[in-house]
């Protein structure tokens, strides 16, 4: 008889993937496998009969949104931690990550537009009743950012399955709460109210040993104003391509969307650009 092979896994027992010696990383690992692209571009699945050219350009973009989305949350819960403890200077490099995406997101709107409204409503009819309104990652990202519930109960009612991720995000800190926290630390406000807020920031501008804090609010103003750029551009394309008609999914379309260009999640800083360069400032 041959010998038996001790190392040999018994009869029925589950065998475990090999792994290379010392790293544990997969035998044979490449750049297809460690991606998981073989997957991933099994995910685009147009729905138009017969096939529309453009609808695949309008999947990846829109899937391509959702990995942003999803990469900005990441970032913004390691903002809001450390904001939390007062680390200020590490929360820059995380900021200016965020913004540099938006500003992504703002040129795929550039890719989208080589669609033109004739090949896009080939196939627009087919997305009913999906829309855009759905994207739950965006309406988190909304709630990170600090809006008020109260903006968002609308899109709980069209989607009930957001109820608990929705109640979790919201015991939650979010970056404008984030940012108070730390002018109550510094005695610059006494309360969240809005008109200590401004004061508070006019204030941060006017005194050299707040530098840390003016360089904060730059980068929260200019994280504003990149989402808000990313709206207007959308708002834009979506005219483009429809006009003034309803949405899919029953959505106002561009009546709402041009709505949404008023939504700044620190007015303050918005605001105390009033009264810089005033006598009293």
């Amino acid at each position: 008889m041959g010998s038996i092979d001790k190392n040999a896994p018994k009869s029925g027992a589950k065998s475990e993937p090999k792994t290379e010696s010392g790293t544990g990383k997969p035998l044979g690992l490449s750049y297809g496998s460690y991606l998981r692209v073989d997957e991933l571009i099994a995910l685009q699945t147009p729905l138009s009969n017969p096939p529309a050219h453009d609808e695949l350009l309008f999947i990846v973009v829109h899937q391509t949104y959702e990995l942003w989305f999803k990469q900005v949350l990441f970032e913004m819960r390691a903002l809001i931690t450390r904001l939390g403890e007062g680390e200020i200077l590490a929360a820059y490099r995380l900021l200016d990550r965020i913004c540099g995406i938006f500003r992504v997101l703002v040129q795929q709107i550039d890719v989208l537009e080589t669609m033109t409204p004739v090949e896009f409503n080939r196939f627009r009819d087919g997305l009913n009743p999906a829309s855009g309104f759905q994207s739950k990652q965006f309406r988190e990202l909304e709630l990170v950012m600090g809006a008020p519930e109260a903006d968002l109960t609308k899109f709980f009612k069209m989607n009930p399955e957001w109820k608990d991720s929705v109640a979790e995000q919201l015991s939650q800190p979010t970056l404008r709460a984030a940012f108070l926290d730390l002018l109550l630390a510094e005695k610059l406000i006494l309360a969240p109210e809005s008109d200590q807020i401004v004061a508070a920031v006019l204030r941060i501008y006017q005194e050299p040993r707040l530098s840390a804090l003016h360089n904060l609010c730059e980068y929260l103003i200019g994280l504003d104003e990149q989402i808000l750029l990313w709206r207007f551009r959308h708002v834009q394309m979506v005219e483009r391509m429809i006009g003034m008609k309803p949405g899919t999914g029953g959505s106002l379309g561009v009546q709402y969307l041009q709505q949404t260009l008023q939504k700044k999640f620190f007015r303050e800083l918005w605001d105390a650009r009033n009264g810089m360069g005033s006598p009293a400032y």
